[in-house]
């Protein structure tokens, strides 16, 4: 169920003990003085069960501050957790006293997950556009810049015959009754049991041979499969067998593909599908010799204040998902809200600095947000280096 902070401060309470050397506008005081303002309870008790039921989870208010001040600082959840234990302004900024003993990392994968699955998954950045508005921070400041960073897939990619194998194996999983089709018509390979089909990978013709197998078992599983009632999860898989069946492969030379000859393409498919377990990730390239493959997080800030008025996260390749498109939906959106949208440098919006602004999060905007009774801009988090995330975890 969900926890609260104390009403009442304690003996060792970090703010009043050690407020006083908190800098005035910064971060730190400001999430001191207002975070109940920014996060409130309330916009966090749909993540819970009801009262009475389970243990008191940490309060909201100190967590989203926590998560705040994580991503303003580029820091690990290791870091974080640090931080939090033995940061005096981390204890004052989210109400904590100086002898708590702060809470296990794995904490924070909890509420982002728990806030990443539930109906307001954008309720932080929610939290700050209100904040903007209520302060009138942005008031005349019509100038936006816009950026992107790639953000790494945390699936391996996979190689044809491997997403072949793997999506034949999905269909089984999701289908009811698909295992036995499988066993009647795929006779390629063991779908039954784990690993790659066996084959000498150096001799192309055996190379070619596998290939055709493993697309001649999709053909026949997708055509016994094709009048049946599916719901969506089911009918998902199907499609996504159906795509990887034909993304990768060609007809084998001197054959028009009805023979059942294929061979992997000589050229990637446009939007390739790189993965089975994550259809939706795709290549791309920062550069011509630095491809990568994930996802590509947008977002636009008011040049004069640093602050964060707008992000997405959209597929890595695409005409779509580039900087000129979703910087034209950014002053869409503003024009939508207000009746008249940014001007930006040179008449659109101007992408600056490689992957700079995009490095932020939305807690920047609280970095350079007013609030009764606090200066109008904070302290900077110090010289904090840029860290990539863990393998299989995304930012």
């Amino acid at each position: 169920m969900q926890g609260f902070e104390r009403a009442d401060r304690q003996l060792t309470d970090a703010a009043a003990l050690t407020g006083h050397l908190i800098p005035a506008g910064s971060m730190f005081a400001f999430l001191a003085a207002h975070r109940a303002d920014v996060f409130p309870d309330a916009d966090y008790a749909d993540l819970f069960s009801p009262p009475g039921v389970g243990r008191p989870s940490l309060p909201a208010t100190q967590m989203a501050a926590v998560l705040a001040l994580q991503a303003l600082h580029d820091y690990s959840d290791r870091e974080t957790a640090e931080a939090v234990r033995f940061d005096v302004r981390w204890k004052v900024a989210i109400g904590a006293g100086l002898d708590d003993p702060g809470f296990d990392p794995s904490s924070l994968v909890y509420w982002r997950k728990r806030i990443a699955k539930s109906g307001r998954p954008h309720r932080v950045n929610d939290a700050v556009k209100k904040v903007a508005e209520q302060t009138g921070i942005l008031k005349g400041r019509r100038r936006r810049a816009v950026d992107s960073t790639i953000i790494d897939d945390a699936v391996a990619t996979q190689d044809t015959v491997t997403q072949l194998v793997s999506a034949i194996r999905k269909v089984a999983r999701e289908v009811p009754g698909a295992a036995g089709q499988i066993a009647a018509v795929c006779t390629g390979h063991d779908y039954s049991g784990p690993g790659k089909p066996k084959t000498d990978w150096d001799d192309p013709a055996a190379k070619d041979a596998l290939v055709s197998a493993l697309v001649n078992d999709a053909n026949a599983l997708l055509a016994a499969l094709g009048d049946r009632e599916l719901d969506e999860r089911a009918a998902c898989a199907v499609a996504l067998l159906a795509l990887v069946a034909g993304q990768d492969v060609e007809p084998a030379e001197g054959s028009d593909g009805r023979d059942g000859r294929w061979r992997i393409a000589r050229k990637v498919a446009e939007d390739r599908v790189i993965s089975v377990n994550d259809p939706a990730a795709r290549h791309t390239r920062k550069s011509q010799q630095a491809r990568r493959d994930g996802y590509r997080a947008h977002v636009a800030a008011e040049p004069g204040t640093g602050i964060i008025t707008d992000e997405k996260l959209t597929g890595a390749s695409g005409q779509e998902n580039s900087d000129p498109a979703v910087a034209a939906e950014f002053v869409a959106g503003e024009a939508a809200q207000d009746g008249a949208g940014p001007a930006a440098a040179g008449g659109s919006p101007a992408a600056r600095g490689g992957d700079g602004a995009a490095g932020r999060t939305a807690a920047t905007a609280l970095a350079g947000s007013r609030w009764p009774g606090t200066a109008t801009r904070p302290t900077g988090p110090g010289n904090c280096a840029r860290r990539s995330p863990p393998p299989g975890t995304r930012r």
